[in-house]
């Protein structure tokens, strides 16, 4: 079961991102390593509209693999990622700040009301 709802995993490399993640569009994304049987999310992220190219920021760093999913709108990836946010425990993660809402949304956090 896909515990996440995102993609499968692939390895943090520019050619696996440009493979996996086609054209230009907001996102939310995962980020950690990953075992045959296991991803472990260390950090969530998104993007408000190049996903693509938020990702290639990423690789050479610590994290070795990645899983994402592509939006219509900044708004429901923002949604998204505030649910992964708290599903995965929150200062458990890497990035223990609460995601920041797009600007010029007044989106609050469905699940703790944030308007950070």
């Amino acid at each position: 079961m896909n515990r996440l709802g995102l993609s499968a995993a692939h390895d943090l490399t520019e050619k696996e991102i440009d493979g996996a993640v086609v054209g230009i569009s907001p996102g939310v994304y995962a980020l950690g390593s990953n075992t045959p049987d296991v991803f472990y999310v260390d950090y969530i992220g998104r993007s408000d509209n190049d996903l693509n190219g938020q990702l290639k920021q990423w690789v050479g760093g610590k994290y070795t693999h990645f899983k994402f999913g592509l939006f219509p709108s900044a708004e429901e990836a923002f949604t998204k990622e505030c649910n992964l946010f708290h599903d995965f425990g929150e200062t458990a993660l890497d990035n223990s700040v609460h995601p920041a809402r797009p600007n010029g949304s007044n989106s609050k956090c469905p699940r703790c009301g944030a308007l950070s």
